[in-house]
């Protein structure tokens, strides 16, 4: 099994958490409501806290539940952890092995908090510290650089928010999500080629905004992952308060700009970079503005809701970090100085 291969497999993986695990996602929202959760406070590391980065935005629109990202060392190193009282504690971690992680739901256990493991490993460490275990269900992911359980793990959030909302509407547009991420990846053989351009790229930004925050984050750390490209993400409203002043012409600016309330924010960015400051624009969006200023467009299905566009968006974003590895000649099943499981403390 290779990365190339894991980064298809998704399409079935997502369809399969999503009549697997209703359930138990639904029997989960009851028990959180059931306690008057005042706010989520989350625990992870690495592609799993841009997971958590959507759970911000996520439950925060569309449940009503602001979310507080946790610093784990208070908890191991300085042995400080904050009052959590009212928090749905939560970890995500697709081995469930951090130290780190583990700590901060022990902790939530121990103040009485209910406290959820959101991992690819039900019988991991994580979940032993879990009052709730959300199996993401992604199979075993053999590729270094995550992707199957990056996506698996922002449908478990999705899911556990159409639970909290008790929306059918939700869970109409959840069941799409897997045709989406289909047709998301027949852009493959054009991001091959696409990809060549940018072999001798040694630094470039990567700009999102919203939901799409987390898409920003993870398409950086793919491409510092497998490709050693200094990729910086932003906010495209942070990077106007100084960054911006880096960009010159050619200078290498990948976005992700899909349709939705966001949008007019993002393509007077785009516009600004390409039409002004010459940039070199890579933009993932269902938006024809949006691609038309593209030097590299790579468009998504149309009529995504905006609340699910990080499920699709991610995909060609993945594609590209796989295919910009091999132009570059490194190997993208063992990136260098780094290991699967990487145990914080």
């Amino acid at each position: 099994m290779t990365l190339h291969s894991e980064i298809f497999e998704q399409p079935e993986r997502l369809g399969q958490l999503l009549s697997a695990q209703r359930k138990t996602v639904e029997t989960i929202a009851q028990a959180i409501r059931a306690r008057d959760v005042q706010y989520a406070f989350l625990a992870a590391r690495g592609t799993s806290d841009n997971a958590g980065r959507y759970a911000n935005y996520l439950w925060g629109a569309m449940n009503g539940i602001p979310l507080a990202l946790a610093a784990p060392s208070l908890f191991t190193y300085y042995q400080q952890p904050p009052k959590l009282r009212g928090a749905l504690v939560v970890g995500i971690s697709q081995s469930g092995q951090s130290p780190d992680i583990v700590s901060v739901l022990a902790e939530g256990r121990r103040q009485g908090c209910p406290t959820l493991a959101i991992t690819n490993a039900p019988e991991s460490p994580l979940a032993a510290a879990a009052d709730f275990v959300l199996d993401i269900q992604a199979g075993p992911e053999r590729a270094v650089a995550a992707t199957k359980t990056y996506t698996a793990e922002l449908m478990a959030i999705a899911m556990l928010s159409a639970a909290l909302a008790s929306s059918e509407a939700r869970w109409q547009e959840l069941s799409q999500v897997p045709a989406w991420a289909e047709q998301a990846l027949k852009t493959d053989a054009a991001i091959g080629q696409a990809a060549q351009r940018y072999r001798y790229m040694q630094q470039c930004v990567v700009l999102g905004r919203g939901y799409n925050y987390a898409t920003d984050f993870e398409w950086a750390l793919k491409l510092k992952e497998l490709t050693c490209v200094e990729a910086e993400p932003y906010s495209s409203a942070d990077f106007q308060h100084g960054p911006i002043a880096m960009v010159g012409g050619g200078f290498p600016v990948f976005s992700v700009a899909p349709e939705g309330k966001i949008f007019d924010s993002m393509l007077r960015m785009l516009g600004h970079l390409r039409n002004d400051l010459s940039a070199e624009l890579v933009v993932i969006s269902n938006a024809p503005q949006a691609l038309a200023l593209a030097q590299i467009p790579i468009p998504i299905p149309a009529n995504i809701p905006e609340w699910l566009t990080p499920l699709v968006c991610i995909l060609p974003a993945q594609l590209f970090a796989y295919h910009l590895t091999l132009a570059k000649g490194y190997d993208a099943e063992t990136p260098r100085t780094i290991h699967k499981v990487t145990e914080t403390h």
